[in-house]
C-alpha cells in the first residue's frame, strides 16, 4: 500500500508529526516495532516543561567534574563501555558547552520551548485527553540557601521569556505539600506555566487515537529495511517490515535513539547518544499523597504523582542501549525519596529502563536530509522529546507541506555536525 507520508516512530515525537500531517490532508501511516507510547515516551517525569528554556551543558568545573568521577551520583552515573564508545560525541559535548557556544544554542533552544504548552493544548483539546493534564506547575526543591538564590535570580531573569514562577519558603512549601517531610530543604521554586502529565504514555495514545479517528494508519510492526523508491515518476520511499512492504512519498524519522540505526545504511551517522532514565511507582495512600512534582535539585531526581502511583525517576545513566539494567542509581535514589515520602510498596516488579536520544549541542534534529529527497529527521531531542513533541510534528508537517515556519529550523538540522 502507498502512502503519502510514513512516520517511523509512535512516541511523543512521531505521534504528533503523523497526527499533524494527517490533519492537515496527506494519508499518514505510524510505524513502530510498539504501539503508541510504549517506549521513551512511556518514562518521564511526566512534565511539559515552559520553563526549561536553559540546556544542562556538560561540566566544565573541575569540583563538578571530580563529583561525577566516582560514579555514585543520583543524577548521573556512566559505564566505560559507553563512554569509549560514544567518546568523539562527548568530546563535541563538550566542545559545545563553552559560555558562548551555550548561550546561541539556548537562543536557538528557546524558541521551541515557547510554543511546548499552546501545541500540546491544540492536541489535548482536539483528543479530549483535558483529564491528564494538571496546569498548576511543579516544584523545585533546593537543599541550601546559595542554590536557591541563584535559581531564583535566574527565573526572575527568565520572565522576560514567559517563564512564570514564586519562590517558597520552606512554611509555604510544607503547607503546599503537607505529606512530604522536608528536613534538610531550605524552600523551592514553584514553576507556575508548566504542567503535569498523569499518565504520559496515555496522552501519547489519546493523541495517537484521534490520529486514527481523522483517517491515520498505526502498524506495530519492526522496520528491516529503507530504500529510495523509483518505481514510479515521483520518487519516494521503500519501507520493509518483518510483516510487509509500504510505500510513500515523504518518509519521516522519528524513532528517538534508534534513529541512528535506521538512517546508517542511507549513508547518514549522526553524533547521537543514548542516556538511560529508570522510574518505579509506589502505591498511593492517604500520607504519601502529593499534588506536585518534586525535583531534588541537589540530588537530581524527580517524584511525582502519577495514576500508577508515585513514581520516582532517576536522573541519566550514560551506557549503551543493550545493555543489562542497573538499578544501584536508583536504589541510591529511593534512599532519599524515603526521607521525603512513606514509600512502601512497589507497584512493578521491577523498575522500568529506556534511553532517551541526545545531541552533542543539546539540541535535536528537525528537518530534511541532505542527501535524499522526501526523507525528513525529528529525533534527538535529549530530555525534552515529551515536552516539544507537538511544536516538531508541527514544523515536519509545515516543511513536508512547504508552509511559511512557524519556527526557524535552520538551527536544528542534520547537517550542522558535516559543516566545515
Amino acid at each position: 500500500m502507498r502512502y503519502d507520508v510514513i512516520v517511523i516512530g509512535a512516541g511523543m515525537v512521531g505521534t504528533p508529526t503523523a497526527w499533524h500531517l494527517q490533519k492537515n490532508n496527506s494519508k499518514v501511516l505510524m510505524l513502530d516495532r510498539k504501539l503508541p507510547g510504549l517506549e521513551t515516551s512511556y518514562g518521564n517525569a511526566g512534565l511539559i516543561q515552559r520553563e526549561a528554556i536553559h540546556t544542562h551543558p556538560f561540566p566544565r568545573q573541575i569540583t563538578e567534574v571530580f563529583r561525577v568521577l566516582p560514579n555514585q551520583g543520583t543524577d548521573i552515573r556512566y559505564r566505560v563501555p559507553a563512554i569509549l564508545r560514544y567518546h568523539q560525541a562527548l568530546l563535541q559535548y563538550w566542545k559545545y558547552s563553552s559560555p558562548a557556544s551555550v548561550k546561541k544554542i539556548e537562543s536557538e533552544w528557546q524558541t521551541l520551548i515557547a510554543h511546548c504548552t499552546s501545541e500540546h493544548q491544540t492536541m489535548i483539546e482536539a483528543s479530549g485527553a483535558d483529564e491528564l493534564i494538571t496546569r498548576d506547575g511543579w516544584l523545585q526543591l533546593h537543599r541550601s540557601k546559595e542554590t536557591l538564590k541563584a535559581a531564583a535570580d535566574t527565573a526572575e531573569v527568565d520572565r522576560a521569556q514567559g517563564v512564570e514562577h514564586k519562590v517558597l519558603s520552606l512554611e509555604e512549601l510544607k503547607a503546599l505539600e503537607p505529606n512530604a517531610n522536608f528536613d534538610g530543604f531550605v524552600g523551592a521554586i514553584h514553576w507556575l506555566n508548566s504542567w503535569q502529565v498523569s499518565n504520559p504514555s496515555f496522552l501519547v495514545k489519546a493523541y495517537a487515537k484521534n490520529f486514527e479517528q481523522m483517517g491515520g494508519s498505526i502498524l506495530e510492526s519492526n522496520v528491516t529495511e529503507i530504500q529510495p523508491d523509483n518505481s514510479n515518476e515521483a520518487q519516494g520511499w521503500k519501507v520493509v517490515t518483518d510483516t510487509d512492504t509500504y510505500y510513500s512519498d515523504n518518509l519521516v524519522i522519528a524513532a528517538g535513539p534508534w534513529s541512528n540505526e535506521l538512517i546508517k545504511p542511507l549513508g547518514y551517522t549522526l553524533p547521537l547518544f543514548p542516556m538511560r532514565g529508570y522510574h518505579q511507582h509506589f502505591k498511593l495512600h492517604e500520607k504519601n499523597t502529593i499534588h506536585h512534582s518534586m525535583f531534588d535539585m541537589d540530588k537530581g531526581f524527580v517524584m511525582g504523582p502519577m495514576q500508577q502511583g508515585i513514581r520516582i525517576t532517576t536522573g541519566a545513566e550514560m551506557t549503551t542501549m543493550n545493555a543489562p539494567k542497573n538499578f544501584g542509581q536508583l536504589k541510591t535514589v529511593l534512599k532519599l525519596a524515603r526521607k521525603i515520602l512513606p514509600l512502601e510498596d512497589a507497584v512493578e516488579s521491577e523498575a522500568w529502563a529506556g534511553s532517551r536520544p541526545c545531541m552533542p549541542d543539546m539540541k535535536p534534529v528537525i528537518g530534511p536530509a541532505d542527501k535524499h529527497d522526501k526523507l525528513w529527521f525529528a529525533f534527538g531531542h535529549s530530555h525534552q522529546g515529551f515536552t516539544l513533541g507537538p511544536i516538531t510534528g508541527r514544523l515536519v508537517e509545515e516543511l513536508i507541506h512547504n508552509k511559511p515556519l512557524t519556527v526557524d529550523v535552520a538551527p536544528f538540522n542534520a547537517q550542522r555536525f558535516t559543516k566545515k
